[in-house]
């Protein structure tokens, strides 16, 4: 418990180093007779250097998934087959979470800085394609909504 705690500590006094923003991106199709096609490139219609790419897929009725934020990782999610609905927790009192609803390959989810989300509602044939611009680090994560409060309020001072 008192590893926890120290953990918690040292994420609260860690403060964003980029804005907190989530908005939707549209991807250009391209297609003939043939088939569709959606080019996906680095600081072109992804507005930062992908480092890691990796999908979320075969996810079970009623499964969730998520339930964190990240300090500073920015993100596009798109749900490149099937569907599902990503919950936005901006951690301010004033504002309602967001829902959105991820169905069509042209579609992507930008989301930056301290946003809580989770996943939900996934159909069947989901696959849920996420572009990051950095590599796994644990210490970017934040895993218990109540470090996430402190962690924004923090970074509003």
């Amino acid at each position: 418990m008192e590893i926890l705690q120290k953990n918690m500590n040292k994420n609260t006094q860690k403060k964003s180093l980029v804005p907190t923003k989530f908005e939707s991106i549209n991807f250009e199709i391209k297609g003939d007779s043939r088939g569709s096609l959606i080019a996906i490139e680095n600081n072109k219609n992804i507005p930062f250097e992908i480092k890691r790419v990796y999908y979320i897929f075969d996810t079970k009725i009623g499964v969730e998934r998520g339930f964190h934020a990240h300090l500073n990782l920015q993100q596009i999610l798109i749900a490149v087959s099937g569907s599902c609905q990503i919950v936005l927790d901006n951690g301010k009192p004033e504002n309602n979470n967001e829902i959105i609803t991820l169905n069509n390959p042209n579609q992507g989810l930008y989301i930056s800085g301290l946003i809580w989300r989770k996943m939900i509602n996934f159909s069947p044939d989901c696959v849920l394609l996420v572009l990051a611009d950095d590599f796994y680090n644990e210490s970017d994560y934040i895993r218990n909504y109540d470090e996430f409060l402190k962690v924004v309020k923090s970074n509003e001072q």
